[in-house]
């Protein structure tokens, strides 16, 4: 095997989007085409399974590698989870009499994402400008890759089995995963699992029990027992739904052992620090991993889940302030408090004085002196060395790019204030 993208350890996602899309097989049957997710074909004498066709755009370019590699009949189409990028190629993949196979709730899931997909296309946007980029080149000059929302022709709640050319197919429904269609593609024979993202994106690192594109709540305990599924299968291999499979059962059980530690302590934490009236803004800043639960922050964040399982108990309303119950937002005030203080150039000052030091609390003050003069040059630089402090300390995907994508932005606006 290739050494992977990341370690199933923590601190080593890397930031740098892969250079070119990676095409190799996984052994004498089974072949990966990386994407924006991945997908796999499995080959066998009677015919091929295909698990996860990539988003429509991309679609061809896995339908092209693997009909390199067997032309065969894609007899099945698995689908682990009915997100986008997991679905987009159905269309593409199906043949005359092939069978597209999912959990009974992916026409919710597809639904689900359908309904707000303006909203999360423009909220993703930082994140995945390259992809939508890619997308929109593909259909230049003509009409754009069709991005497929199958009716899946079998649908399954708990288990469902199937075997194609003596290879057995046991498909498993996953409750606590990235989606509440997930399932897991079990072959008992070679103790391989497909799992699609039902750890999310890193395997080794902590979930994104919500992510900051904005999604549903993801409930702890029912991650935990995904992760418990995970570990009775006793897999050899678990091909994961972002870069290289995991290999070996030792590794395997270690690290769901200590994914799953590390979810509970980080819940138990937050039960406690509710239950003896501490507020969320300190648990968020208190509550770290022992060294024997230190998985990787690549995807998701400790701080960031301590809120979501907070906001899931609790909801929105954390009982600080009265005005937090009124639709009135904090920063209508900023104008007027910055103006008491002299004005934005005092505030942007003292922002720049934070930048390094402690640059949350200089972007507090840069926000405010930009809701009283959103062209202060002195507030521009104030949240550009802030963004860049937090940039520079930054190993996680999702907080990375939303800092490159602020910073872009900045300069711009540094430059239009010129």
């Amino acid at each position: 095997m290739d050494t992977p993208l990341y370690r199933s350890r923590p601190d080593a996602f890397s930031m740098q989007p892969a250079t070119s899309v990676r095409r190799k097989p996984i052994n004498d049957f089974i072949y990966l085409s990386e994407g924006n997710s991945n997908a796999f074909l499995v080959v066998t004498r009677d015919g091929r399974v295909v698990i996860n066709t990539g988003m429509g755009f991309e679609a061809p370019v896995h339908k092209a590698y693997f009909d390199s590699i067997d032309r065969g009949p894609v007899r099945y189409i698995v689908l682990t989870q009915g997100h986008v990028d997991h679905v987009g190629g159905v269309d593409l993949f199906r043949e005359p009499g092939t069978e597209v196979v999912a959990h009974a709730r992916n026409g919710l899931q597809q639904a689900y994402d359908a309904r707000l997909a303006t909203f999360r296309a423009r909220r993703s946007y930082f994140a995945f400008a390259e992809s939508f980029e890619r997308m929109r080149r593909a259909g230049a000059g003509g009409a754009p890759p069709v991005q497929a929302r199958p009716t899946p022709t079998v649908t399954f709640e708990g288990r469902h089995a199937f075997e194609l050319g003596g290879v057995r197919f046991e498909l498993i429904g996953c409750d606590g995963a990235e989606t509440e269609d997930s399932l897991l593609v079990w072959l008992p024979q070679q103790r391989i699992c497909f799992t699609g993202n039902v750890m999310g994106a890193l395997f080794g690192h902590f979930p994104n029990l919500v992510t900051i594109r904005g999604d549903r709540y993801r409930d702890p305990l029912k991650y935990v027992e995904a992760l418990d599924l995970l570990l009775s299968l006793d897999a050899e291999m678990l091909c994961v739904g972002h870069f290289d499979p995991v290999v070996g059962r030792d590794l395997i059980r270690s690290e769901l052992t200590r994914m799953k530690g590390a979810v509970l302590f980080v819940h138990d934490a937050i039960v406690t620090a509710m239950n003896a009236g501490q507020d969320v803004w300190t648990a968020m800043q208190e509550i770290q991993l022992p060294p024997e639960l230190d998985v990787g922050q690549g995807y998701g964040k400790v701080a960031w889940s301590a809120r979501a399982i907070w906001e899931q108990y609790q909801g929105w309303f954390h009982g600080r302030a009265t005005s937090e119950l009124y639709a009135v937002p904090p920063w209508s005030v900023s104008p007027e408090l910055v103006a008491l203080a002299g004005g934005p150039g005092p505030v942007a000052d003292a922002a720049a004085r934070k930048s390094a030091s402690a640059p949350v609390e200089a972007l507090h003050l840069a926000e405010a002196a930009l809701a009283a003069d959103p062209a202060h040059r002195g507030a521009i630089k104030a949240s550009l060395a802030a963004h860049r402090t937090l940039l520079a300390q930054s190993i996680n995907f999702w907080e990375t790019r939303w800092l490159e994508w602020e910073i872009q932005k900045l300069q711009k606006k540094l430059g239009d204030a010129a």
